[in-house]
């Protein structure tokens, strides 16, 4: 290895720096101005209660989407996705005034994570779509950098004829 800067000779073109009549250390370095105190935030009692409701609809979505299933088959899921996509629009309103508590945005995305575990057996695959891209939506807008890979894959028929005329 070539090292050209420490093989190089060393040229020194003056003579030593008196330091004599130097004083060191007189004076104490500056101090760090003290930062302001900052209010600890205080949520108005109806941000608590809309977080509270929020929270409340986000715990039992799983069950109303899974009963609507049960009692209407896949065009109740077809209805609770509409549902559900009301229920995302206020939650990205409230998120954008800044009064999303962290305990809603964590509920959501388990709830997120709830209704895609569901048995759902939907084979009307526009509807299977629909549902994952509200559960999208509401991700992204929560999580924005993450990237999940629990959507259940659509299974399209691969044989035209199966579904032609007998």
């Amino acid at each position: 290895m070539d090292y050209t800067a420490k093989n190089a000779e060393h040229v020194d073109f003056g003579g030593e720096v008196d330091y004599s009549g130097h004083q060191w250390f007189q004076e104490p370095p500056p101090r760090p101005e003290p930062q302001p105190v900052v209010e600890p935030y205080i949520p108005e009692q109806s941000v608590i209660m809309q977080n509270e409701a929020f929270g409340f609809a986000l715990g039992a979505a799983p069950n109303v989407l899974y009963g609507r299933y049960k009692q209407y088959g896949q065009l109740g899921v077809l209805a609770w996705c509409s549902e559900f996509g009301e229920l995302i629009d206020s939650l990205k309103e409230l998120g954008f005034r800044g009064n999303m508590f962290v305990t809603t945005r964590t509920q959501a995305l388990r709830t997120c994570e709830e209704i895609l575990k569901l048995k759902l057996d939907i084979e009307m695959q526009i509807i299977l779509m629909y549902l994952s891209s509200q559960v999208a939506r509401l991700r992204r807008f929560l999580d924005g950098e993450r990237q999940w890979d629990d959507y259940p894959a659509p299974k399209f028929p691969l044989d035209y004829r199966q579904y032609g005329p007998s």
